[in-house]
């Protein structure tokens, strides 16, 4: 079985395998088409032009800032300019489900996301009004869930804040090759544990390996692979064997992957072998 392991957008990545919720307001791509046929009687309203940060609760604890890891709940909606408060079908909620971490300045999420938690502080609640060129622009998300060139509408509670974890790095034999760097295509075999602090070596059940396939290339810091990845692979040189123990906040975090194969808040263990590096042209 090959796991979906390696994802680029938390976010994207988090409501796609989720069930969507529905409402029963139109997306803002029927409105406008019914705008176009009845001009008399539907008033043309302009995209969101810049985000908009609109604060319900002005929160008390620890600021988010870039280099945090910050946990909230969410609930997002396509923007309707014909419904209560602009919001249309509601696509996604982490409330009843739990909450979502993600390491704020690692452009892991949309840009409206990295910008509008910016300064918010725990306890905190805040409606984010996020033109499509700080979301998912031309291309849309979730297979049409999202449309081409959507504003969308987030509530936002920020839940904590905490300072970001770091991969732990083992090597058990040092390369003499080339150096994985950022930037750079690296090509590795990998076996996946979750981890059990209790099991050998922290190991506990497998739940991938490339050695029972192919080997796995991805670009370093191209938002190809998860966080622990990226920040666990540098500094390696091809021949080199090491073992990654990655903290829950740099893999999946509060979402669970692969149908239950790998659990919510789970911490992994890596052991990954580099073969190849590639230097990109930049």
């Amino acid at each position: 079985m090959k796991l979906a392991l390696f994802i680029s957008l938390a976010l994207a990545s988090h409501f796609c395998v989720n069930q969507v919720s529905a409402q029963d307001q139109k997306p803002a791509q029927e409105v406008a088409a019914s705008a176009a046929s009845t001009p008399a009687t539907v008033a043309t309203v302009p995209p969101f032009a810049t985000l908009e940060k609109i604060d319900s609760v002005v929160g008390t604890g620890t600021e988010a800032v870039v280099g945090k890891t910050v946990v909230v709940h969410y609930t997002g909606w396509l923007r309707d300019p014909q419904g209560e408060n602009q919001h249309g079908k509601a696509f996604d909620s982490s409330v009843g489900r739990g909450p979502f971490s993600f390491n704020l300045g690692e452009g892991r999420v949309i840009r409206g996301w990295e910008q509008g938690v910016q300064g918010m502080k725990v306890g905190g609640k805040r409606t984010l009004q996020i033109p499509s060129t700080l979301a998912y622009g031309p291309r849309g998300a979730g297979r049409g869930v999202i449309p081409p060139d959507a504003d969308l509408i987030f509530d936002i509670e920020l839940l904590d804040v905490i300072n970001m974890p770091e991969v732990e790095k083992i090597d058990s034999k040092i390369g003499k090759g080339d150096e994985a760097k950022s930037g750079n295509t690296v090509t590795v075999h990998y076996t996946g544990w979750l981890r059990d602090p209790k099991a050998k070596g922290q190991k506990g059940k497998e739940f991938d390996s490339s050695r029972k396939r192919e080997a796995f290339s991805f670009t370093v810091n191209g938002g190809e692979v998860i966080r622990g990845w990226d920040l666990g692979v540098q500094g390696m040189k091809i021949g080199g064997k090491r073992t990654l123990i990655i903290p829950a906040a740099l893999a999946y975090g509060a979402r669970e992957v692969g149908n239950g194969l790998i659990p919510a808040n789970s911490d992994l263990v890596f052991d990954v072998e580099l073969l190849k590096v590639k230097v990109n042209a930049k």
